[in-house]
């Protein structure tokens, strides 16, 4: 028979917010001593009542328990309990000293107080106006949470997710269960975080047919969402089906009928190589016509088609320079630089100056950044106006600091506004520009490229500089390497490795990785800056890594373990990829100790002094995928956490830390557009889908004074001798090809 027990809950030793298991410290009525109880809330707070269903056991580590097969929550009504309940960390503005205060004044009849009265809060001694409001809006959220959190207790939704849920909702003034009873598919687009299998388990529980048109809807536009997110602008027909079948076990009829229903509501656009290709004058060079229909996400076909029109459009017109003389030019830079340039480097220029598109690519030491410091002042000496971007803060930051110019990120040129969510740079507003230098080109995805140029006026020039053989853009498409593919853009290969790059054993390996040789290791106790430390367990190879990471290169180099020491992994999973990584990194360089205030985050802890990263676009905050920065502040009074980027102080509620993730390791992809003074790489057979000669080059070019690879001479092998990359489906090279209506068109 059940037992029955009710309580206080004194403490909360572990409470998992994924599945709700619980283990509480619940001083119970009966009982003298705080006693144990285990079960499953979805939230829970200190202080609160509570009453349980379950029986007794005896565990053969923590002794006697009462095991919970039912348990609910009130809040307290004692005055110990509510000021132990607010303090807890529930209300943001309210800590255990404001909590004392104002059950100093309201006693039991706080809670009310808070709920129906909160100006009533004026009352006690420290809290104005602004704060008021923090707490009144605070306990509205947190109310409207709990309220949402009973309708998704059984559908596997946790308390974070649950308080995002309703935010997300709200803010768009939509009551939450009402939306989600409505279309629980637009959990999983709209909810970062949610996928299609969570939102599709809560649509079954809510008695969507397995075969619901909703349903067939929704594993297509999940199927598509998932291939951008690899990297594809649009995904063939026949595997978008095939793929939606295999997710939903709905027939093929069903997921062509929905994707008929998506083409009718302008979700999705269907588009071939062949229709691409109708007018086209002439064949896509190097690049084999695939067959079959494409299926794009709206946004996506609009920003490919977008760029090709951009690109036809800025290749033509007069040349700001076109009166000048070349030659002239060449030798006014030269002197200028006091330099002479190589072949390829007086190519380039020539091409900047007689062209308004031009693309410059080349590995490292063979003078990117001479060229664009000559083209620059080439266009400063007759007073046109030169603006410099790149994708990333980081990689804008180089670019400023090469160049001896102000460089800004694309979002911050374009000017992005996140209260409207737009960029005010565009077709009718552009930039005031006759130069536009876009450094780090691999990076920039179909999306952001698409809005860069749009925003380029149609007299300007625009150089895109940037590495073709580094790993192609994290987000969708290969733009560089699509118009460099096309040939319909001027493209100047800088080849030469230049004298002084001659001497690094970083620019020799890297250059050798590029042709699948065999990177040649500094000799052991040199004064080299490529090493390669042979290890082949992984443990092994972790164990070197943390040695390496907290004492030798520090120790060596004098270089900062959190500021100047990146370890990059070709995987996120494994024992060696990024979250293993991580752990074993926290644990030696940022350990829990007293004093240090930590939070957890489903299987991540964070703690005051841990080097982070941003995983999404954020544009509400200004920070973006690959951002690194320092945690500074932890507030549970106020559920938030300040992280520093570059010196800047960004605030993240509790419920968003899934944006972040530790980043003394992060992916090699991750790294595109950044550079460190000292880079580890593990590499393993572990790896092996990952280990690609594109991959490795691109990590080994991220290290400016140090590059240590360590592991084994196999997984080397097969990294630098496997040149394989994966298809990116795109239809842009082909809609770069010259068209006979171009004309027309312009």
């Amino acid at each position: 028979m059940p037992e029955q027990l009710t309580g206080v809950i004194e403490r909360i030793t572990f409470h998992n917010e994924d599945n709700g298991y619980c283990v509480l410290r619940v001083s119970a009525q009966g009982h003298r001593e705080l006693i144990t109880v285990v079960g499953h809330l979805q939230q829970v707070v200190a202080g609160e009542y509570i009453s349980a269903t379950g029986d007794w056991v005896t565990d053969r580590v923590h002794g006697m328990q009462f095991k919970a097969v039912e348990m609910q929550t009130q809040p307290p009504q004692s005055v110990e309990g509510i000021i132990r309940y607010l303090g807890s960390g529930l209300i943001k503005g309210i800590g255990p000293r404001y909590a004392k205060r104002i059950v100093d004044v309201f006693g039991e009849r706080t809670l009310d107080v808070i709920d129906r009265s909160p100006t009533f809060l004026a009352q006690v001694k420290g809290i104005g106006p602004k704060l008021i409001e923090k707490i009144r809006k605070s306990w509205e959220e947190t109310r409207g949470a709990r309220k949402i959190m009973v309708f998704l207790h059984s559908l596997k939704i946790g308390p974070a997710r649950a308080t995002k849920i309703y935010r997300h909702f709200t803010e768009r003034g939509e009551e939450p269960i009402t939306a989600i009873k409505a279309n629980p598919y637009r959990l999983g687009n709209e909810i970062w975080g949610i996928g299609f299998k969570q939102s599709d388990e809560i649509a079954l529980n809510l008695g969507i047919a397995l075969n619901s048109p909703f349903r067939a809807q929704a594993a297509v536009r999940h199927v598509l969402a998932e291939e951008t997110n690899n990297g594809h602008v649009g995904y063939p027909e026949e595997l978008v089906i095939q793929k939606a079948c295999e997710l939903t076990g709905i027939d093929a009829v069903g997921i062509i009928d929905a994707v008929e229903q998506l083409r009718i509501t302008d979700e999705i656009v269907r588009d071939s190589p062949a229709a691409v290709t109708k007018n086209a004058r002439r064949r896509c060079p190097l690049a084999e016509l695939p067959t079959g229909n494409l299926l794009f996400l709206r946004p996506f076909f609009l920003a490919e088609s977008g760029v090709a029109r951009a690109v036809k459009m800025l290749a033509h017109g007069p040349h700001p320079l076109a009166a000048v003389s070349v030659d002239d030019l060449l030798h006014w830079s030269e002197q200028r630089m006091k330099i002479t340039f190589a072949d390829s480097q007086r190519a380039a220029i020539r091409a900047a100056v007689t062209h308004k598109l031009l693309v410059i690519t080349g590995g490292p030491g063979t003078g990117k950044t001479t060229i664009v410091r000559a083209i620059i002042e080439i266009f400063e000496r007759y007073q046109l106006r030169v603006l410099l971007t790149a994708p990333t803060g980081r990689a804008a930051k180089r670019l400023s600091e090469s160049t001896g110019r102000e460089a800004k990120t694309i979002h911050r040129l374009l000017e992005f506004t996140p209260g409207t969510r737009e960029f005010a740079r565009n077709r009718e507003n552009p930039l005031p520009v006759d130069l536009l230098v876009v450094d780090e080109t691999s990076m920039v995805d179909v999306l952001l490229m698409n809005k860069l140029l749009q925003a380029v006026p149609p007299w300007a020039c625009v150089v895109l500089v940037g590495d073709v053989d580094q790993l192609p853009s994290v987000g969708a498409g290969a733009v560089l390497t699509d118009l460099i593919t096309a040939q319909t853009v001027p493209v100047a290969r800088l080849t030469e490795v230049h004298r002084q790059a001659e001497s690094s054993w970083i620019v020799r390996a890297a250059h050798a990785i590029n042709q699948g040789e065999e990177p040649l290791s500094a000799p052991p106790g040199g004064h080299g800056d490529f090493y390669f430390i042979e290890a082949n367990q992984p443990e092994a190879i972790i164990e070197r890594i943390i040695q390496m990471v907290r004492d030798r290169i520090p120790a060596k180099f004098q270089l900062d373990p959190f500021r100047d020491i990146q370890v990059l992994s070709p995987q996120v999973k494994t024992l060696l990829g990024v979250q293993n990584l991580n752990r074993e990194l926290q644990a030696v360089l940022n350990p829990a100790r007293p004093g240090v205030a930590e939070v957890k985050k489903y299987d991540t802890v964070f703690r005051v002094g841990d080097k982070v990263m941003q995983i999404r676009n954020n544009y509400d905050r200004e920070v973006f995928n690959g951002d690194i920065g320092r945690v500074v502040t932890i507030d549970t009074s106020e559920h938030a956490l300040f992280v520093d980027y570059d010196g800047r102080r960004v605030e993240y509620d509790f419920a968003d830390l899934d944006e972040l993730q530790l980043a003394y390791a992060i992916s090699v992809h991750k790294s595109q557009g950044s550079e460190y003074p000292a880079v580890v790489i593990p590499l393993h057979t572990q790896h092996y889908l990952m280990l690609q000669r594109n991959l490795l080059y691109t990590g080994i070019t991220r290290g400016r004074q140090l590059v240590a690879l360590v592991g084994s001479r196999k997984a080397l092998w097969k990294a630098y001798s496997t040149a394989e990359t994966k298809t990116r489906y795109s239809l842009l090279k082909w809609r770069l090809l010259p068209h006979d209506d171009d004309d027309n068109n312009r």
